[in-house]
């Protein structure tokens, strides 16, 4: 493992591959670079990779600050400006396609192309029974702070990625996950393919399909059977295939 500093932060990265365009892999909440290596491995020979683990994940430490995906995109194109890779393709699953939605929003010379797999960065919309089973759960971990405090309430009600959290990295979490990216996705000028698992009930296709409204060049697939995770081991071999009639593309 190599690793380069920026913005305070330190990120450590695995290459692979000698030739042709730069490629980058941003794993999601909770995993690293090592969860997106199937995929750039069935690559090596067409393109110089870069697999990132983000501050706070795998083995770069955490930030000594409370960071927002616009954080970790900066830190990201800061590192980029020094280098002479030329724009580069982001690979991105899940947070990782919030942190290259923002990447190529604020920085667009920095990237020639986005693959988004299971993209997040918008709010989800829900049916009302799910609305209201939010709310009455809101109001029973207000209840709960209350009468157990904030930490054991929230160690109670909390989500799975929440509570494998602490420090820094959990308010970074709870940040992260209030982030809306609408008005990011609308920026985003350069080719966009979002590829989505059918039964993703994470990030779910209907995600998917609103940014491909809001992206002036998207597209979206829809890869049936598949969910959040499975798409990255039972899919890898579809989305290695849209991924490389992206870079014939560009």
């Amino acid at each position: 493992m190599s690793c380069f500093q920026a913005k305070g932060a330190e990120f450590s990265y695995e290459m692979l591959g000698d030739g042709g365009p730069h490629v980058i892999w941003a794993h999601g909440w909770g995993q690293d670079h090592k969860a997106l290596l199937p995929l750039a491995s069935s690559l090596e020979k067409t393109g110089h990779h870069i697999l990132i683990d983000f501050p706070g994940f795998g083995s770069s430490p955490e930030p000594s600050e409370i960071w927002g995906t616009e954080n970790y995109a900066d830190a990201v194109a800061e590192w980029l400006k020094a280098q002479s890779f030329g724009p580069v393709i982001w690979v991105g699953h899940s947070f990782g396609c919030r942190v290259g939605l923002q990447l190529a929003a604020r920085h667009p010379e920095l990237v020639s192309g986005l693959f988004l797999i299971a993209a997040a960065g918008l709010k989800r919309k829900r049916p009302l029974h799910k609305q209201l089973y939010l709310k009455t759960r809101i109001c029973i971990f207000k209840l709960a702070k209350k009468i157990l405090g904030a930490e054991r309430a929230q160690n109670k009600f909390g989500s799975r990625d929440y509570k494998q959290t602490s420090g820094v990295m959990r308010s970074i979490f709870v940040k992260v996950v209030n982030e809306d990216l609408a008005k990011e996705a609308k920026m985003v000028s350069c080719p966009v393919k979002l590829v989505y698992g059918g039964d993703d009930n994470e990030t779910p296709p209907e995600i998917g399909r609103r940014l491909e409204k809001l992206i002036p060049d998207a597209e979206m697939v829809l890869l049936e059977g598949e969910d959040h995770y499975s798409i990255l081991s039972n899919g890898r071999h579809q989305a290695v295939h849209l991924l490389q009639k992206l870079m014939q593309k560009l």
